[in-house]
């Protein structure tokens, strides 16, 4: 009897990080696009009502820039040194989960759900970050 193992490879850490903040953006697209299904959403959304409070220039400016930010990362983590890569890593993970927690309260459950995994990558974007491998 033949046995064969698969072949493995060490992932760097940069690429698990970006890994982790382009599977945060796809949670949520997903999020924001089910939300529009929400009975009354879109008569909201007709009527000026937007993510952070009334639509304005400003709210939707400050909008673009919070679901940007983890966008960027994903190429911000290739690229970066690791010092500066390591705790910008740490703080916007950390930052992303305090607003899934202030934001989860009285959601829908698909939302809660998603946030639940949310939470889960930025824990594990901190501990990726927390423990980047060092030079001997």
């Amino acid at each position: 009897m033949s046995s064969t193992q698969l072949e493995d490879f060490a992932v760097h850490v940069k690429h698990k990080l970006a890994a982790l903040w382009a599977a945060l953006m796809f949670c949520y697209i997903y999020g924001d696009y089910f939300g529009l299904y929400v009975p009354g959403k879109l008569r909201g959304m007709l009527a000026g009502d937007g993510p952070i409070g009334a639509t304005s220039q400003g709210t939707l400016v400050a909008t673009s820039i919070l679901l940007a930010i983890p966008g960027l990362m994903v190429f911000l983590c290739l690229v970066l040194p690791p010092r500066l890569n390591r705790w910008l890593n740490i703080v916007l993970a950390l930052f992303y989960i305090v607003i899934m927690l202030l934001t989860m309260p009285g959601a829908w459950w698909f939302y809660i759900v998603l946030g639940m995994v949310e939470i889960a990558l930025g824990v594990l974007t901190i501990w990726y970050a927390w423990r980047w491998p060092r030079r001997a």
